[in-house]
């Protein structure tokens, strides 16, 4: 049967579009959790490592859930109380978890990262981290690594002078000096539950980790419009107050690739 050069191009146009819209639908991935309603579509994803493990995925998709149905409630009342403000759609949320470097095959840093647009004048971003222990399949702090972390006491004052000059430094670089004043730091105090979102930093040595990543979401450091912060303090910096533990899961040196991520 002869096809007429004409058909034969479009015939061909539309193969190659349907071949590339079905790999950008491949691409695409699936929620782990969503919920959908008039007053907010919301999604959680987790990374196919964390995926991996049992016990650490149904820990993060648990939180996911109950994050889930807080801003639903939430999305609902606001809509019922302000109908005026949902007439261009209903809230759009989105956590992701995403594992930042795995130390010992045992501790596990996790990021968790969410987008937050309540038709507000411009979405919000958060960030937070976790750091599981898959020997004890349950989240702990980074106590174990210290010989002490008290509030004010030697170690966190110590992270604390680390975490600003890394700060100081990284504003340089993105030419946002202005803002590196005590008063932008403020709230980067040393005590574990205010001094930052931390994760252990990946290595050049194997099984090993390079230091701390503290993060800071915009508005946490600095202006909205300057983003997210990476503050990363050097082990060697905090060896005086390492306990046992600590002084063998940390070494090495950070990454170039890791160094030079969007901070």
């Amino acid at each position: 049967m002869f096809l007429a050069p004409t058909f034969m191009r479009a015939l061909a146009a539309t193969a190659v579009c349907s071949a590339l819209f079905g790999i950008a639908l491949a691409a695409d991935p699936k929620p782990d959790a969503v919920v959908k309603t008039k007053s907010i579509e919301a999604r959680v994803f987790l990374d196919d490592r964390i995926k991996a493990d049992a016990a650490l995925a149904a820990d993060c998709l648990a939180e996911g859930r109950k994050w889930l149905d807080k801003n639903a409630a939430e999305a609902a009342a606001s809509r019922k109380a302000d109908p005026q403000f949902f007439t261009d759609g209903g809230w759009d949320f989105e956590r992701k978890y995403e594992i930042r470097s795995v130390v010992a095959d045992r501790y596990v840093s996790i990021l968790r990262n969410d987008y937050m647009n309540t038709r507000g004048a411009h979405p919000n971003s958060d960030v937070n981290t976790i750091l599981w222990d898959k020997a004890a399949n349950k989240r702990i702090s980074i106590r174990p690594f210290f010989t002490e972390t008290a509030d004010k006491g030697p170690a966190m004052k110590a992270m604390v002078t680390a975490i600003i000059t890394s700060l100081k430094a990284e504003k340089k670089k993105r030419g946002a000096g202005e803002t590196a004043t005590d008063e932008w730091f403020k709230g980067v105090e040393p005590s574990l539950l205010k001094i930052g979102a931390v994760t252990l930093a990946p290595s050049t040595e194997a099984g090993k980790s390079s230091g701390l990543t503290f993060h800071y979401p915009p508005y946490a450091v600095g202006p909205y419009a300057e983003g997210e912060y990476v503050a990363f303090v050097p082990w060697e910096a905090l060896k005086p107050y390492l306990s046992a533990e600590g002084t063998r899961i940390f070494g090495g040196a950070r990454p170039k690739d890791d160094a030079e991520e969007p901070q």
